[in-house]
């Protein structure tokens, strides 16, 4: 039997096997049968393979929640408002009050209190073998790689590589100077890497960390990706260029806040830049990007001098959270709820019926990130992973309700925490006598946190007081567990 066969294309869903150019062959029957045969069974592998999505996961350091435009910032943010105005906006979505609790709540789907991380830390914050979101994806077939800012541990040793990543760039520690990409003076100033090693090189930071992200991800070919770009900016010291400067809307005086709108601005152009790579390669399609921030803005001095000088200028950063009450290191809405954007082209994006007015009103913490993005890509919760975290899947691409349940926060060196359930808050403070001062908060009727209720609803602070304890109670067990 001759056989002739015009094969110009797939039908599996994007384009998993393509032939391009016209084949014709000869094949006796038994052959045939045997390749169809094959075929069949070969191309649903690939088209699942091939389904899971890319993840970018884009976050911002230090950034207020008024510091964006599409919140009423004075710093024109056009690809952010943009990616809102497609996307879907998480209006009450909750990070620690400072950065090393939240990137390790992100990275294992638990409460940063669990691994006994409550400040900005340099020593080794997850024990060694921890699952982490990267280490999840890469063992069904992800690539996995962190461009930006670490800060789990700032050596080599402790690095992202270890945890999951296949490639890893950027600063080790914390926040670093823009132009030298050194941290605070100490065993951690030399913190700028790529794979373990640590390197030198010129250039702004900001414009470094989106250069790789963007080679990275035009490096790609089929297989899925996790990409994680923890950007360094807006945090201290900020010092920009004239490129950006020139940019900045002259309605905005003083030296700090021009540099500090400026960085706003670069860090925007920097997020189009990776939207645009995605775009050119092809991969937006069938990508999922978030974007947010580690804890609301700051107003802590600019020029730092515990950070080797780069004659940044003097004076206050004016990290904006209004309308929210607090900032950096509170558990007032100002210290933890921060600017969240998530956007999946045809399936999670402002059009969605499920969301009017591209809106997600939920409450939505940084755990979730971990069990929402297994379940996208197919993934199994493990046995033996006790998340705090829900997956916001079928809530975010179906509008699917989320069970009721408490959000916990601890604040820098356990000085206080909190407790959300419904539109209830308590923060619990350790007082210098020793006493607990507790506030107990409306939202729904005070969102800006003005009037303590605590004194006026005992019973009420008695139920949020038992939630509290028993959060507080596991604090510590992850890293216990680990051991």
């Amino acid at each position: 039997m001759t056989v002739t066969t015009n094969m110009q294309g797939s039908s599996l869903p994007y384009k998993c096997l393509q032939f391009k150019s016209s084949l014709t062959f000869s094949v006796c029957s038994t052959t045939l049968v045997c390749c169809l045969l094959f075929y069949a069974t070969l191309a649903p592998s690939v088209a699942c393979a091939q389904s899971k999505p890319n993840i970018v996961f884009i976050m911002a350091d230090d950034l207020g929640w008024a510091d964006v435009a599409f919140h009423g910032g004075n710093a024109p943010t056009p690809n952010l408002d943009r990616l809102a105005e497609q996307g879907l906006e998480l209006t009450q979505h909750y990070v620690a009050p400072v950065c090393s609790p939240t990137r390790s709540a992100l990275m294992t789907g638990r409460c940063w209190s669990r691994w006994g991380v409550v400040n900005p830390q340099n020593e080794l914050a997850l024990p060694s073998g921890t699952p982490t979101i990267a280490s999840h994806l890469k063992s069904i077939g992800y690539e996995t790689c962190i461009t930006g800012k670490w800060h789990l541990g700032s050596l080599p040793e402790w690095g992202p590589n270890h945890y999951g990543f296949d490639h890893s760039y950027g600063s080790l520690a914390g926040g670093v100077s823009p132009w030298n990409h050194f941290y605070k003076q100490g065993p951690y100033t030399k913190t700028w890497h790529r794979d373990e090693s640590l390197i030198t090189e010129s250039g702004h930071v900001t414009d470094l960390i989106q250069h790789e992200a963007v080679k990275w991800i035009e490096s790609r070919r089929e297989k899925p990706f996790f990409l994680y770009v923890p950007f360094t900016a807006v945090h201290l010291p900020v010092k920009e260029p004239p490129l950006w400067l020139d940019k900045v809307p002259s309605s905005i005086d003083g030296d700090v806040p021009r540099h500090y709108a400026a960085s706003i601005m670069h860090l925007d152009d920097a997020v189009g830049k990776i939207l645009s790579a995605l775009e050119s390669s092809g991969k937006r399609e069938n990508t999922i990007v978030v974007f947010t921030s580690d804890n609301g803005g700051s107003t802590a001095q600019n020029n730092d001098l515990k950070y080797p000088d780069d004659n940044c200028p003097n004076g206050k950063l004016p990290g904006n959270n209004a309308p929210w009450r607090g900032e950096k290191g509170s558990l007032y809405e100002g210290g933890t709820k921060v600017p969240t954007i998530v956007h999946w082209p045809e399936k999670i994006m402002a059009s969605n019926t499920s969301h009017p007015g591209g809106k997600f009103n939920t409450p939505a913490q940084i755990i979730d990130w971990m069990p929402t993005f297994c379940e996208l890509a197919g993934l199994a919760k493990p046995a033996d992973l006790d998340w705090d975290g829900v997956s916001l899947a079928a809530a975010l691409l179906h509008g699917q309700p989320i069970q009721p349940r408490s959000l916990y926060s601890v604040a820098p060196s356990w000085r206080a925490s909190s407790i959300r359930f419904e539109n209830w808050k308590l923060i619990s403070n350790d007082a210098a006598d020793g006493e607990k001062k507790l506030e107990l908060y409306d939202l729904s009727e005070d969102p800006y946190e003005t009037t303590n209720l605590a004194d006026k609803s005992q019973e009420r602070v008695e139920q949020m007081l038992t939630l509290l304890r028993d959060a507080h109670s596991k604090d510590g067990k992850a890293r216990k567990d680990r051991k």
